[in-house]
Formats: C-alpha cells, structure tokens, sequence
C-alpha cells in the first residue's frame, strides 16, 4: 500500500542524510518529489538522488535553491508549480549548526543558524501555503530538534532556531487548520548523518547514547518514517504537534 501516492512533495536540503531518506521514502510511497540542494559541491549528488527517485517510477527534480533567501524560495515554489502542477507536502528539512558558546559566538554566525534554520521555514510555507489553500488540502512538516526542546550547551543559536519551529508551526496549524492544512514538526534526536559522525565511536558516542533509553542513535529512515506518516492521511487528525523521535533522550 502506497500511503502517498500521486501527491507532489517538496522537500528542502535533500541532497543527502534526513532530507535524502525522507525524499526516497516518500517516492517508495508514490509521491513525485521536488526538491532542494544548496551547493555546487552537491550537485552530484542530488543528481544522482533524482536519478534514484525515477527510477522508483515517480517524477522528481532538483532544484539548486538557498533556502534562507527569500527569493531564492519564492522561484523555487514557482518553478515546482510550473513543472508539478500543484504542491501537496512541503518538507522543511533545510539546517545548518554552528555551534560556539555563547560568549564566543559571532553575530554572523547566530544569524547564519537563525537565517537558514528558522526563517527558511517562513519563507518556504508563506509560498505553499497559497496552493495548498486553493487545494482546501496540505501538510506541512517542519524539522525541529530534541535541542529545541532540552536546550544544550554551546548550541544556543541551534537550540533557539529549532525551539522557533516549534512556536512557528502551533500558530500556522491554528490558522490554517480551517483549510484542511496541517502544520507539523519532528523533533529528531541524535541521528547518524555526515554532521553527526565524530559522535559515534568512543568514549563521545557512549557517553550520549548512555542517556538514550533506547541506547541507539536514530537513523535517517527513523525520521523519513515519522515524515511519511504525518504526510499520508494516516496522520489526518493530527496538526500543530512536535513528534520527538528520539529514542527517549528528552524524557
């Protein structure tokens, strides 16, 4: 059974780890996926990933877009509805940290997190929503963190970045439940990714899977699940919740 199938999905910073799984799984699910790489250096990749995507029998594009620019989103939107015809989930999934205590970190650097993290969020829903509205039909799924919600130190711009979806999502789902759109976020924990790697092996990895009860840290695949499920009308009565999907770090 096919839970997405022929809906068109967006999905941001896909070219590789959460975004990349959650874009397989769901074309593996029949959707048709657009979506956004930001880099020269990853464009291989997101080649590669379109190929992927076709070749599981959905259409699917990359598309080089920054996702912390608004114009940059507003094109990106247009040219999807240009080629897909209609936008039916939107995938927030674009992030960076960088991470420094507080007394050292840089103004550039708290507004690079702010800019790519939180208001690409805004700036991507703010051009979907229009589609979806006219469709009376959307869902909306934005990539928090579990550091959102716990907090954790020298990752005050991260944490401040990902506790703003949180806040951001609960108002968008209230406004536009009316019109049958639903506004969600997943609130990942530690999950293996490239950004994640030096976390895994020693005395580092044992330490933080130690204050996981489930003693693992999350794959992609963990997260693109979750993403499907609030995608496919299997997650129809749910709007405006965070999913923490980790492992129980934040009990």
């Amino acid at each position: 059974m096919k839970l997405v199938e022929g809906k068109v999905a967006i999905v941001t910073g896909a070219a590789r780890g959460i975004g990349e799984a959650i874009a397989i799984k769901l074309a593996e699910h029949g959707a048709h996926v657009a979506f956004s790489y930001v880099s020269d250096a990853s464009a291989a990749k997101a080649i590669a990933l379109e190929e992927k995507l076709k070749a599981l029998g959905v259409k699917a594009k990359a598309y080089k877009s920054n996702a912390g620019d608004f114009a940059q989103c507003e094109s990106l939107v247009n040219d999807v509805l240009k080629e897909f015809g209609t936008i039916d989930i939107c995938v927030n999934n674009a992030g960076i940290s960088k991470d420094n205590l507080l007394l050292r970190m840089t103004p550039d650097q708290w507004e690079d997190v702010i800019k790519v993290n939180l208001n690409s969020v805004f700036y991507m829903t703010k051009q979907v929503i229009k589609p979806m509205m006219k469709a009376r039909n959307g869902a909306i799924i934005n990539m928090s963190s579990v550091i959102g919600e716990m907090g954790n130190a020298g990752q005050s711009s991260y944490a401040a970045s990902k506790a703003g979806i949180i806040g951001f999502t609960k108002s968008v789902a209230k406004e536009l439940g009316s019109r049958n759109i639903r506004c969600n976020a997943i609130a990942p924990g530690f999950v293996e990714t490239d950004m994640t790697s030096y976390l895994k092996e020693g005395e580092a990895g044992d330490k933080y899977k130690a204050g996981i009860p489930l003693g693992r840290f999350a794959s992609a695949e963990d997260i693109a699940n979750t993403t499907l499920f609030l995608a496919s009308d299997m997650g129809s009565y749910i709007t405006g919740q965070t999913i923490s999907v980790c492992g129980g770090l934040n009990i």
